[in-house]
């Protein structure tokens, strides 16, 4: 088993993950069928958590006592956390660009790559942070715990450290690779969604695994959220009911999770030397033998992607990031027939 879901508080920590899941699969709808609904979850909801955020940081950087004891600072103040709500922010903002057609930038075609572009550096991020657990491993900066080799971040996390870091990481750096057709992105008929046909299900199981693998590895106290739930909820609505509109689903959910942990850690916290208990709390089985058998299988994964779009790219013989190298497959067919045409002309014609 790879987390702790057992025991007196098995029951709240599968109701805890099917709060998240339908709260995610619900706000993504809200976001993504009106620019309103947009504006508000990536604009005025990120102005009001900054201003929150600064504020606690500050108090606390000046020693107040509410500052220093407060939850985003105790649990959530990293570089990692910050580094990651706001990346994927401007990833939403972008997209709604696009979708909507917004301006010069919205209607241009280099703007078309810049999906790719937010979608690279939000792996790079989770990459760095994969390689910097290893450093822990190979400079003997650990301890031991239940028989793996383990490191304390700065907020309060224990996270097993080992090989299984550098294979994750080498995973993401493919995935990044595994991203086809960059600049063909186009608003969906009914401007709802951004499609990117070409992102078929092949790099959404590589993209999945890899980043199960790395909240899995980085994340062991939250990853049965942000890992489980975060994951299947774009995944789910992509397969169902939002085909093409995958990326941005990701973009949406992955949003509004980092704000919600950003101001509200201690839903998925349970350190009661801290002051927190968390009945929804789930770790993992911080075990080195799981960790590697999950980081080996996305490892594999997006091997096995990468050689198969090697393999289309050269039978249909395309460049497979200038050009769709999915075209006449089931997934791509289904994206492709809701994406608006007017909006592929001109883009093209630009």
């Amino acid at each position: 088993m790879l987390f702790q879901v057992y025991g007196d508080h098995a029951a709240m920590q599968w109701l805890g993950w099917v709060m998240v899941f339908v709260a995610l699969i619900a706000l993504n709808e809200f976001s993504r069928r009106s620019k309103a609904g947009g504006l508000i979850m990536f604009v005025a909801v990120p102005a009001v958590m900054t201003v929150y955020c600064v504020t606690v940081v500050t108090a606390a950087l000046m020693g107040v006592d509410w500052g220093v004891k407060n939850p985003t600072v105790v649990f959530a103040n990293g570089w990692f956390h910050y580094a990651k709500v706001y990346a994927a922010l401007a990833g939403c903002v972008g997209f709604m660009a696009i979708k909507y057609r917004w301006g010069k930038i919205g209607k241009a075609r280099w703007f078309r790559a810049f999906p790719f572009v937010i979608v690279a550096i939000n792996i790079l991020i989770a990459v760095a942070s994969d390689f910097e657990s290893a450093v822990h491993f190979f400079t003997g900066d650990y301890t031991m715990l239940n028989g793996s080799p383990v490191w304390t971040t700065s907020e309060h996390i224990t996270v097993v450290t080992g090989w299984h870091n550098v294979f994750n990481g080498v995973a993401g750096l493919i995935n990044i690779l595994c991203m086809t057709g960059w600049w063909a992105v186009y608003s969906s008929k009914k401007q709802e969604d951004m499609i990117w046909a070409d992102m078929t299900w092949v790099f959404i199981v590589s993209y999945d695994l890899w980043n199960f693998c790395y909240t899995y590895n980085n994340l062991p106290n939250h990853s049965w959220y942000c890992g489980f739930a975060l994951l299947l909820a774009p995944t789910v609505a992509n397969a169902l009911w939002n085909k093409g509109g995958w990326i941005q689903n990701r973009a949406n959910t992955l949003a509004i999770w980092c704000m919600f942990a950003q101001v509200f850690p201690q839903f998925q916290t349970t350190m009661p030397e801290l002051g927190v208990d968390s009945p929804f709390a789930v770790n993992s089985t911080m075990s080195s033998t799981a960790n590697l058998w999950v980081s080996i299988a996305a490892l594999v994964a997006n091997i096995l992607a990468i050689a198969y779009i090697a393999y289309r790219a050269k039978k249909l013989g395309v460049n497979p990031y200038t050009q769709e190298v999915f075209t006449g497959t089931r997934d791509f067919e289904k994206a492709n027939a809701r994406v608006d045409e007017a909006d592929r002309t001109a883009v093209l014609a630009a």
